[in-house]
């Protein structure tokens, strides 16, 4: 069973992008674009108060006619942070997201972000994890 640790190992120590909740949303966003991803860990004194998705910015500004120059992200964001630590399982983790429907979960241990993994790279792990389960069953089966 992989667990979150290997899905971040895989990863290639890709650097987990954070913002400040004084942060503007449009600040956000542009970060979120450069680095093409969907949400973002919002940091204070090294530790996670928040986290920043797309699905927020979509809910919290633009369709309530918000500016995203004139928008903190401390006021948009979501702070009641749903995380995990390196030794949760992928299903532990997929089963998290589908019942809290959620995208994106921060790991942290020790109050510190390590890392973020995304529904992508948790069925990304989860096909692997089915691949080499296949392989092995046909290596059974013909031997």
């Amino acid at each position: 069973m992989t667990t979150v640790a290997q899905v971040l190992q895989n990863k290639n120590n890709v650097e987990t992008s954070t913002i400040p909740p004084s942060a503007t949303v449009l600040e956000a966003i542009r970060l979120m674009s450069s680095n093409s991803i969907g949400a973002i860990v919002v940091v204070e004194s090294e530790k996670v108060v928040g986290i920043l998705s797309e699905r927020d910015y979509t809910r919290k500004v633009a369709l309530m006619h918000r500016k995203s120059d004139q928008t903190l992200v401390s006021d948009i964001m979501t702070s009641n942070v749903i995380s995990i630590s390196r030794s949760h399982s992928v299903d532990d983790c997929l089963s998290l997201m589908t019942e809290r429907h959620i995208r994106h979960l921060p790991v942290v241990e020790n109050e510190q972000l390590i890392g973020i993994v995304s529904i992508g790279d948790l069925v990304k792990a989860t096909m692997q994890d089915q691949k080499v389960l296949i392989e092995q069953l046909q290596q059974y089966i013909s031997s």
